[in-house]
């Protein structure tokens, strides 16, 4: 098992590409006979010393991500076991989901309030740096703050910015589609890996016709799935400037997708998200209601689903890979997220040896236990795989035997403007889905308004 881990390490690489001061000396004073101070006077002003010099040193910071709830009862454990290690260091802690916690973040950065501490995706990393959000952490590297002797250097360069580093991958991971294996499996349909598209259409027919459960391909959610489109028919969706698609045709394959699915009725219709959390991984009709039979996710998030699907409706959840034409064009390994320090931190150095901790630090990945994915330290990731619990094996598994030997690189870091563009796909999408355009019309808009938002950047 290490060593399948450590391949799967090996892999992504080979494509592309986480105290408070330190012991105080208690100062002996010499008491001579006849001193005018008394010792209890003495005591007291010792006493006094050590509260004021305590509180000195005292340094609260603020951590924020996305996730899920098991993502977040372990960070947050994590966090108190630094705290524990390093007294004086507490922390707030201000988890998110997906969507909610990119405006939160937009805003704090445009007030200059960011938490110190930043989880960070591959896909904005190039905008925070662009409006100087994030501090440069090469010096803490260089000094050995953070330690980076187990760590191969182009992982590292994953997280840099010009010449300069300014996040530090928390995991490795690639998309995956996780799907009811006991329904498939009842209606007698085979989940392959690497299907391709007209397989997967065929499929969500098929499981519709037989069981009336439907489909839902992350709706309102799929940013990442129309640049995997868009890597499958040979494009890179945002460059800087424009839309790095020759036309709408590309594009309309995508919305294409959903029209039919709903015109056909083997898709969600939308109204069944009006009171759901979008991008929540726990909230997936798959999960929470058993509407669906597939979702749309990342590797690491396996364990969040598996807990899911066990604790409410009870069923065997599959993994598998995104449809796609040409998988070995569209599918990627990537960071699973990073970490980043704000510039808005009062406690730089603090924080900066907290991204040492989640790196380097084995009592925090037992922790952790790979849910962000594959650690990068082998020293770390060697130790971790043989504590991991059957879920994370298959992740690993699928990592290393599925992913690595048909995937090529991942896209650049997204352009600024990107996330306005992505405002639009969505709202389309949804417009497609009720009906009231269609995809032609849809990838039309969009290849219009997302070339005049980056053009204007």
């Amino acid at each position: 098992m290490k060593k399948m881990f450590m391949m799967a390490a090996a892999g992504v690489l080979a494509v592309s590409l986480t105290a408070c001061g330190g012991n105080q000396k208690s100062a002996t004073e010499s008491v001579n006979a006849g001193a005018e101070k008394s010792e209890a006077q003495k005591t007291e002003a010792s006493q006094e010393k050590t509260e004021t010099e305590g509180k000195a040193e005292e340094k609260h910071m603020t951590m924020t991500w996305w996730g899920n709830q098991v993502r977040n009862e372990r960070t947050e454990a994590a966090l108190d076991l630094y705290s524990e290690e390093n007294p004086g260091v507490t922390f707030d802690s201000q988890p998110a989901e997906w969507n909610d916690y990119w405006v939160k973040l937009n805003t704090a950065a445009g007030s200059g309030e960011l938490p110190d501490l930043v989880q960070m995706d591959y896909k904005y990393l190039a905008q925070f740096v662009d409006s100087n959000s994030l501090v440069d952490l090469t010096p803490y590297m260089d000094d050995g703050t953070i330690d980076t002797s187990n760590i191969n250097p182009s992982t590292l360069d994953q997280g840099k910015i010009g010449d300069k580093i300014y996040a530090v991958s928390l995991g490795l991971n690639a998309p995956a589609m996780f799907y009811n294996k006991t329904l498939t499996d009842q209606l007698g349909i085979e989940i392959k890996d690497n299907m391709s598209m007209d397989e997967f259409i065929s499929i969500c027919k098929e499981i519709y016709e037989k069981s009336g459960v439907q489909t839902t391909i992350a709706y309102n959610d799929g940013e990442n799935f129309i640049e995997y489109m868009m890597r499958d028919q040979g494009y890179v969706l945002f460059e800087n400037g424009k839309l790095g698609v020759p036309g709408p045709e590309p594009l309309e394959k995508f919305f294409a997708l959903y029209e039919q699915g709903v015109k056909e009725g083997w898709h969600v219709s939308p109204d069944i998200y009006a009171e759901r959390t979008l991008g929540s991984v726990e909230q997936q009709p798959m999960v929470y209601g058993g509407e669906a039979w597939c979702q749309f996710n990342y590797s690491n998030q396996l364990t969040a689903v598996e807990k899911t699907a066990k604790e409410g409706i009870g069923f065997e959840v599959g993994i598998t890979t995104w449809p796609a034409d040409h998988p070995e064009k569209a599918n990627y390994l990537k960071p699973s997220q990073f970490i980043s320090l704000s510039v808005d931190s009062k406690n730089p150095e603090e924080a900066a040896k907290v991204i040492n901790y989640f790196t380097n630090s084995q009592g925090c990945n037992d922790i952790l236990l790979a849910e962000r994915g594959v650690p990068i330290s082998s020293v770390v990731a060697a130790d971790t795989a043989e504590k991991l619990d059957d879920v994370n094996k298959r992740i690993v598994n699928y990592i290393n035997d599925v992913v690595t030997p048909s995937c090529s690189k991942i896209n650049p870091p997204s352009p600024d403007g990107t996330s306005e563009v992505l405002k639009v796909i969505d709202q389309l999408e949804e417009k497609v889905c009720y009906g009231e355009m269609t995809a032609a019309e849809a990838a039309k808009q969009l290849f219009e308004e997302g070339n005049k938002i980056l053009g204007s950047k």
